[in-house]
C-alpha cells in the first residue's frame, strides 16, 4: 500500500533562530533536522512521498521549503506560511514557486480565541481559497467554535485539522472536545490528520490504547476519506520514534477495511492538497 505522510518539519537552527524550541523540556529535538535524516525511517515505514509544513511565521522559511521540495524526490507538497491578515496576501501567494499546497498559521498561540474569525483573517483565507490552496487549522480545543463558525462561513476553503486540535489525551478527558469535533466534521470542506497523538499523551508511558478514543472519535466524525495520517516527525521524538507513530496509526486503523486504510494513509492526502 501507498504511504503518503501528510505532516513532518525540518529545521535548521544555523539557518535562524528557534525560539519555540528554548524550554527544557524540547531539549531532545533542540537540533537541526534535515530531510536526509527522514528519509530513511520513513521508507523504513512504506511512505513514499510526505508534505512538509511549515515550522515559523516565517515567509523565507516558505521559501526555503519550496526550494527543498523542489530538488526532492519524497516531498510531494507544503504547507508554507503567509501573513494573512496583510492586504496583500493574494499578491503573497501568487509570487510563491510552485510547490505550495496549503497554508498555516499557529492560530494556537494567538491570545484571542476568536482570531479566525477577524475580517483581516477572513480575508487572507479567502485569498487562500482562491489560490486553490488548503488551509490547516492549528488549534486547541477551546479555539474550535471558532473554526467551526470559520469552517462554515468559506465552504469554498478546504479546511485540514492539524493533531485533532490537540486533545487532553495525557488526562484522559473527551469532553467539550469531542462535541466541538463532532460538530466542526459535519462540515464538508473539513479534513483531519491523525498526528500529533502521542506527545498530546504521557510521553514517558503512553500506549496505544490511550490514543484510540481520540482516533475512533475522529474517524467516526469525518470518516476515512477524510482522515489522513501524519507523523509530525521531528516533534514526534519528544515521546516516539517514527516508527511507533507509524505501527500506532496501523493498530488505530487495523478495524477498518483494505479500502478505508487506503483513504487513511494516501487518498485522503492526495485529494485534500490536490498531490500529483
Amino acid at each position: 500500500m501507498t504511504r503518503i505522510d501528510a505532516h513532518h518539519h525540518v529545521w535548521d537552527l544555523a539557518a535562524r533562530p528557534h525560539g519555540w524550541l528554548d524550554p527544557e523540556p524540547l531539549a531532545p529535538i533542540r537540533r537541526t533536522f534535515t530531510l536526509d535524516d527522514l528519509a530513511g525511517p520513513a521508507a523504513a515505514a512504506g511512505v513514499s512521498a510526505t508534505v512538509l509544513v511549515q515550522v515559523l511565521p516565517d515567509l523565507t522559511e516558505t521559501r526555503e521549503f519550496l526550494a527543498l521540495a523542489a530538488e526532492s524526490d519524497l516531498v510531494a507538497g507544503v504547507v508554507g506560511w503567509i501573513d494573512l491578515t496583510a492586504p496583500d496576501a493574494a499578491d503573497t501567494l501568487a509570487g510563491l514557486p510552485a510547490g505550495l499546497v496549503g497554508v498555516r498559521h499557529g492560530v494556537q498561540s494567538e491570545p484571542d480565541p476568536d482570531w479566525l474569525t477577524r475580517p483581516d483573517v477572513r480575508r487572507g483565507l479567502a485569498a487562500v481559497a482562491e489560490a486553490g490552496l488548503a488551509y490547516d487549522l492549528l488549534t486547541l480545543p477551546h479555539q474550535l467554535p471558532a473554526a467551526v463558525d470559520t469552517v462554515t462561513a468559506m465552504p469554498e476553503l478546504t479546511f485540514v485539522l492539524d493533531h485533532l486540535s490537540k486533545p487532553p489525551i495525557a488526562a484522559g478527558e473527551l469532553e467539550p472536545w469531542r462535541s466541538r469535533i463532532l460538530e466542526l466534521a459535519a462540515r464538508p470542506n473539513v479534513f483531519c490528520k491523525l498526528s500529533g497523538m502521542v506527545t498530546e499523551a504521557d510521553w514517558k508511558s503512553w500506549q496505544v490504547a490511550d490514543l484510540r478514543p481520540y482516533a475512533e472519535t475522529v474517524l467516526e466524525a469525518f470518516g476515512p476519506e477524510r482522515v489522513m495520517f501524519g507523523s509530525d516527525w521531528p516533534v514526534c521524538l519528544l515521546a516516539a520514534g517514527y516508527d511507533q507513530v507509524a505501527q500506532a496509526a496501523d493498530d488505530l486503523c487495523a478495524g477498518l477495511s483494505e479500502g478505508e486504510r487506503a483513504e487513511v494513509f494516501a487518498g485522503t492526502a492526495r485529494r485534500a492538497y490536490r498531490l500529483h
